[in-house]
């Protein structure tokens, strides 16, 4: 559209009231482009925050997945590792809560040893093994022997594995006092920690091959 020209009247006081009102005209209308373009810019950067946002969130679900995929497929080799060891281990439960204080914790895998008559029960983690993570351990040995072990049972042992993807920790918790019965009793039956942590670096190492080959077909 044309900007808007004062006619030409005769009438100087007229021409100029026009030639006022077409220049108000015309900034009001450059004012209008500006505003549309700067909604339009706002418009066009909003869009593209949502969809960065939903990528983003996407990439973070997808990784989350693959640890929740990894830590799963973890925790059924090691049930059918020990199962399969031959030694007296027999399956209790998966991610088994126990409640204290109001306060609901759950168990990754929970054995029964008949040889060793003793809980078994084991905890996987993610990344490295800190100092907290064995406490945490010691507190749910200390719990399960205090819920769930009948007489004539022997104290509960705890198994504390940390798939880390250079190399995986594996660790025994007992409560203190029952070290001499470990070692003399326990250690006969039980997988050794360097077995455990093998194993886990065996396995971590198969599914990211399987994961990579998957990749690529």
């Amino acid at each position: 559209m044309s900007p808007l020209k004062p006619a030409d009247t005769q009438d100087p006081k007229i021409d100029s009231l026009l030639g006022k009102l077409g220049e108000l005209i015309r900034q009001a209308r450059q004012k209008v482009l500006r505003a549309v373009d700067t909604i339009q810019v706002q418009t066009c950067w909003q869009i593209g925050r949502h969809i960065v946002e939903f990528e983003q969130e996407g990439a973070r679900r997808t990784g989350k997945d693959r640890e929740d995929g990894l830590e799963q497929a973890l925790i059924d080799h090691l049930q059918s590792f020990l199962l399969e060891l031959g030694k007296g281990f027999s399956f209790v439960a998966r991610q088994q809560r126990i409640s204290t204080d109001g306060v609901d914790l759950y168990i990754d895998l929970v054995f029964y040893n008949y040889l060793l008559k003793c809980f078994v029960i084991i905890d996987l983690k993610r990344g490295k093994l800190s100092a907290r993570d064995v406490g945490q351990m010691d507190m749910y040995v200390r719990m399960y022997d205090e819920l769930m072990r009948s007489e004539g049972d022997k104290p509960t042992v705890g198994i504390i594995l940390s798939a880390e993807s250079n190399d995986s920790v594996a660790r025994y918790s007992m409560l203190k006092g029952n070290e001499q019965l470990f070692a003399s009793s326990y250690k006969t039956i039980l997988p050794s920690e360097d077995e455990l942590r093998a194993e886990l670096n065996r396995e971590q190492a198969l599914i990211e091959e399987r994961r990579l080959t998957q990749s690529t077909e």
